[in-house]
């Protein structure tokens, strides 16, 4: 049985738009077992520059709600984003339901800044730093259970990574396959070793795949566009990487899609393509 949460937020990002992207993408009612929907607040966003804490309060509040939503399911859970600082809430509560397991972080950039290191003040940038346990509690007091373990976390996809997130993932010990690596190696290489690390002695893992990894002239609708991207092909094949291994994965999230930024419907097709496998894989 599948539910699908609508993670309605882009409160940990300065650019507008992806609070919308989950219910573009929620064309599925009539397929999965449940479908819950969380919207952000109706407030004003902080996009002060020297603010290195924007929206702390109402990204902490939306994903307590979101984590407290989803600890409480039984099926398999589908989390669409939203920005991705809504993993923060979905990742967690995917680890403390099922305790021992991995994570397979696909996504352009890093997400791996603390609160130390931000330059822009942007939560999602930090939500990969934040559920390995590098950002202490200040975005996740709602959680009371272990952090995914670093040697059990994979970047895919990373091209666009700030030098000090660079040195925090170093320094933490966790696995990147780049862009570059995708290309070099193929999907199917980079994808075996990452279900090797992130699967290594747990019960499975959770996957969180940022369209942002899609280059931009293939998928334009995301709110942080990084160029020389995979292609859509390369977009699927990990898709198919991830069905071929579906009995491994214990959740899913799909997140920045944003319509404000879509050109006829590119994006929003591939997404939906995206979804739909993942689902008709873990009917």
């Amino acid at each position: 049985m599948i539910t699908v949460v609508n993670a309605c937020s882009d409160l940990g990002v300065h650019v507008d738009g992806s609070d919308k992207g989950p219910l573009a993408l929620n064309k599925f009612e009539n397929i999965v077992d449940k479908v819950i929907t969380i919207k952000k607040e109706n407030v004003e966003k902080e996009r002060e520059k020297d603010n290195k804490k924007k929206n702390i309060k109402y990204v902490n509040k939306f994903n307590e709600e979101l984590y407290n939503a989803i600890k409480q399911e039984n099926n398999f859970v589908i989390t669409v984003g939203g920005d991705h600082s809504i993993a923060i809430g979905s990742d967690l509560a995917s680890k403390k339901k099922h305790d021992n397991i991995g994570l397979i972080w696909i996504d352009a950039h890093s997400d791996f800044h603390t609160m130390n290191s931000t330059i822009s003040g942007n939560i999602h940038g930090m939500p990969f730093a934040t559920i390995t346990g590098q950002n202490g509690i200040d975005l996740s007091y709602f959680f009371d259970g272990e952090y995914y373990k670093p040697e059990n976390v994979v970047l895919v996809g990373g091209r666009d990574i700030e030098t000090p997130e660079y040195e925090n993932l170093k320094k933490a010990g966790v696995k990147i396959f780049t862009t570059e690596d995708i290309k070099k190696l193929g999907v199917k290489q980079v994808m075996d070793e990452a279900f090797l690390i992130a699967c290594d002695e747990t019960d499975g893992l959770h996957i969180s795949y940022d369209l942002d990894v899609i280059d931009p002239s293939v998928a334009p609708g995301v709110s942080v566009k990084a160029k020389d991207g995979i292609n859509e092909k390369e977009a699927f094949e990990i898709v198919d990487e991830i069905i071929d291994k579906s009995t491994l994965l214990k959740s899913f999230d799909l997140v920045e899609y944003n319509p404000d930024n879509d050109i006829d419907n590119k994006t929003l097709n591939i997404g939906l393509k995206i979804l739909e496998r993942i689902i008709n894989a873990k009917k």
